[in-house]
């Protein structure tokens, strides 16, 4: 039986940030398949028996149930000493980055490639407003990238892979990518690490 089994499905950006730390890390875990896009997690069942708060990741481990794609990354850091922060300064600066994530890097980017990209919902107020809300924070990233080869402290960490959630998905939003040459050299610099994969490499795809 694997240590480790993760609730996620290869679409979520958010369920690649903890299955690429397991991976990296290497750890044995299994992916356990959630179909959202069917409708699962809105499943009142599932709700009460995986996560009440009806989202992915959800990471299963030593008898415990973790949610929040950041939490898992920080449990994961400590339980493996790997890509977590050596003091305290850092371990704050890693959360300031993860936050800025969560609130404005993904938030902004994983809502218009829902809309845009897998709902087809053409371009509306919303995803015009959403895109100029994700540029702006991958400008905010790019310029930080400028400086260093990672996020915090010049070595790979948990806010790096927080960032990259979805960072490799392959569907076009319409922002301009090519223009952010820090993210795209930050980028191949986590690919080229050992053990790295593609979301759609990693998790089970719903089916179509």
């Amino acid at each position: 039986m694997p240590d480790y089994k993760l609730h996620c499905f290869a679409e979520s950006g958010n369920a690649y940030k903890a299955a690429l730390m397991l991976e990296l890390t290497g750890q044995d875990w299994q992916p356990v398949f959630v179909d959202f896009f069917h409708g699962q997690t809105r499943e009142q069942t599932w709700r009460d028996e995986v996560n009440e708060q009806g989202e992915v990741p959800v990471m299963e481990h030593a008898g415990k149930r973790f949610t929040q794609s950041a939490l898992i990354l920080d449990y994961l850091a400590e339980q493996t000493g790997q890509f977590g922060p050596r003091d305290d300064d850092e371990k704050r600066e890693i959360w300031r980055w993860m936050l800025f994530d969560n609130h404005k890097f993904t938030s902004y980017y994983a809502a218009l490639r829902f809309l845009f990209c897998l709902k087809n919902t053409g371009e509306t107020d919303v995803t015009r407003f959403l895109r100029e809300r994700a540029t702006a924070a991958y400008r905010i990233v790019d310029a930080h990238l400028a400086k260093t080869p990672f996020m915090v402290g010049g070595r790979l960490t948990i806010a790096d892979l927080s960032l990259a959630g979805y960072v490799f998905m392959p569907e076009d939003t319409g922002i301009p990518l090519a223009e952010f040459t820090h993210i795209e050299a930050w980028k191949a610099r986590i690919q080229a690490l050992p053990g790295w994969k593609h979301p759609y490499e990693l998790m089970p795809r719903t089916a179509s």
